[in-house]
């Protein structure tokens, strides 16, 4: 549908489609099938294990007759954006030397839409490559506000997904994340800052301080992403699309009382007006 040649410009063309312009200039990884495909077993290992860490998902995958080494392992958990979560023992002094703002919902009542909104960024394989997914999802509702796929990991898609929620669901309180460079950049910062939203950040290999996007990454990916081969980044972006669309407004929610998450989300804007 997009067309190089034309009077619209690639950056107009995508916004008129309403399509992200990664998924127009979506290039290979330039990592091997082999690697590609390694990645898709860390992935699924990672998901039903959040604790192992390299050493770990080695041993794992030698036992399956996948000979790899550790150092391998690790350069695709970094490629890949994945955050193991280490016993809280060793989680003190060290990482709260390192973290760049405090953990503000340690023992905080969350009662109401809009007071905490949290992020992540996840891997999601394709037929051919992968490529990275965002989400901004309202704490109490774990309604998804927003969210973008993009080729790269970099903070750009993260500001973009962070001005969209903001756009249409107005502003939290809190905002948590990780201490992913994405989040700790100024740009995305800044945004937070102009709105004068409290930042929260998680604990240095705490993923659990963000549990609620944690096990929506789950969701997603046993329900959705293992049953697909993607053959695009736009094949991607419809299907996620859909899901989260479905999850959002037709999917009962065990810890909602069997609610869906817009219906929570928009009767605790009320509950929130009424205070």
């Amino acid at each position: 549908m997009i067309q190089p040649k034309n009077n619209i410009s690639i950056k107009e063309q995508c916004k008129i489609l309403d399509v992200p312009r990664s998924s127009y200039y979506y290039r290979s990884k330039g990592e091997s099938e082999e690697n590609i495909e390694l990645m898709k077993h860390i992935d699924m290992i990672h998901t039903e294990h959040i604790t192992w860490g390299s050493r770990k998902i080695r041993d794992y995958l030698r036992n399956t007759g996948i000979l790899v080494n550790r150092k391998r392992i690790q350069r695709l958990m970094n490629l890949m954006e994945i955050q193991v979560l280490f016993p809280k023992v060793n989680t003190s002094k060290q990482n709260l030397k390192n973290r760049t703002y405090p953990y503000l919902l340690r023992n905080l009542q969350i009662n109401r839409s809009n007071q905490v909104w949290c992020s992540d960024v996840t891997y999601i394989r394709l037929k051919k490559g992968f490529v990275y997914l965002v989400g901004i999802m309202d704490w109490y509702s774990k309604k998804i506000l927003s969210w973008e796929i993009s080729i790269t990991a970099d903070k750009y898609f993260c500001i973009s997904s962070l001005e969209t929620a903001l756009r249409k669901h107005g502003r939290p309180e809190i905002f948590n994340s990780d201490q992913g460079s994405q989040y700790t950049s100024e740009e995305f910062l800044t945004v937070l800052k102009d709105e004068e939203i409290k930042i929260s950040m998680n604990g240095k290999g705490r993923a659990l301080d963000n549990i609620a996007i944690e096990r929506f990454w789950r969701t997603l990916k046993y329900d959705e992403v293992y049953l697909q081969e993607y053959e695009s980044v736009q094949d991607a972006r419809n299907k996620i699309g859909k899901f989260i669309k479905e999850y959002n407004t037709l999917r009962p929610h065990s810890t909602l009382g069997g609610s869906t998450p817009d219906k929570v989300y928009y009767s605790g804007l009320e509950k929130a007006e009424s205070a």
